[in-house]
């Protein structure tokens, strides 16, 4: 899912450039929107990791005992 918000954020990016370059306000918010959206998904694929590292853990120390 990282990589789709590497996507979106460089979709955004580029919309905002043209919106910028043919003077659209709507074409610049558009990107502006999409790279907000890209940096979201990437930080709940973060966290799902993080979360998935952690349930990992705390499943081995429970193996253990």
């Amino acid at each position: 899912m990282a990589d789709k918000g590497k996507m979106d954020q460089a979709k955004g990016k580029a919309k905002e450039a043209a919106g910028k370059i043919t003077g659209s306000d709507r074409m610049k918010a558009e990107g502006k929107t999409d790279q907000a959206k890209g940096k979201a998904k990437e930080a709940l694929s973060e966290t799902e990791e993080r979360a998935r590292g952690i349930q990992d853990s705390l499943r081995d120390k429970r193996d253990r005992t």
